[in-house]
């Protein structure tokens, strides 16, 4: 459907803000998708954008309906694994594993049909399913060494799944090959990695520091005033020690 140029360049800025905003800010995506479907929401491309900013914002019920429309409009399959993943999100797994199963399935390009596994194999950890999970993912695409873009996801998705079975080893194996794939940080392999390995993260600016040294230099202070206090100030910095001890031993925990 075409629009006249005012009203469609209206739409494509709304559409430019959603793809923009989509990532670090769903609900701000949100809002400029629900101006440009009031624009226009005849135009199959915004029902589909409409649909991903309702997804990013968890409205799953909202979002199934817009990429329904979506599809009504262009006759496409391309959205049939979100839209079977907004069903895991509305409590229906066995729906998402009934559309698993269906033909549409079928005329996916290989990465749908990767999309369609991901979301197949949550839907049967949604279940309670975990081996199957596990048994879902495993695929030539997984066997594989090349490097895709859903390369990262597919092994970081059997990693987890590993893990939650107990298969630490072969999940500690998964979660490197993984990273190795994750090109773009596209996963938080990295962090599993280091917690299956025990490796724990310090933050260089913890605040915690400039507590200490505060703590410290009253403590010079105190040792100074109690000099020339008597025994008033020592018992003064005794205090101030004893107040300082149990900020640190806090700061610890």
């Amino acid at each position: 459907m075409s629009l006249p140029k005012g009203l469609a360049d209206d739409v494509a800025r709304n559409l430019v803000m959603v793809a923009q905003l989509i990532d670090e800010e769903p609900e701000k995506a949100y809002e400029y998708s629900r101006i440009a479907l009031r624009l226009a929401s005849r135009v199959a491309a915004v029902r589909e954008a409409a649909g991903f900013a309702a997804y990013a914002t968890q409205k799953y019920s909202e979002a199934l309906a817009e990429f329904r429309a979506a599809r009504r409009m262009t006759g496409s399959v391309e959205l049939w694994p979100v839209m079977a993943d907004c069903e895991r999100g509305l409590g229906r797994p066995e729906r998402a594993l009934a559309m698993a199963g269906e033909p549409e399935v079928q005329k996916l390009d290989k990465a749908g049909q990767v999309e369609m596994r991901l979301v197949a194999a949550g839907a049967r950890r949604d279940m309670g399913q975990l081996d199957a999970a596990i048994v879902t993912l495993q695929s030539p695409e997984l066997a594989s060494n090349a490097n895709h873009p859903w390369t990262a996801r597919l092994r970081y998705a059997y990693a987890d799944a590993l893990l939650a079975a107990g298969r630490e080893d072969e999940a500690r194996e998964w979660f490197a090959k993984a990273l190795e794939a994750d090109k773009d940080g596209s996963t938080d392999a990295s962090d599993r990695l280091a917690e299956l390995d025990g490796v724990e993260f310090v933050d260089a600016f913890d605040d915690s520091d400039d507590v200490e040294e505060s703590d410290d230099s009253e403590d010079s202070e105190g040792s100074q005033e109690s000099g020339a206090s008597g025994v008033a100030g020592d018992s003064d910095a005794d205090e101030r020690e004893s107040g300082r001890g149990g900020l640190a031993d806090g700061d610890e925990s």
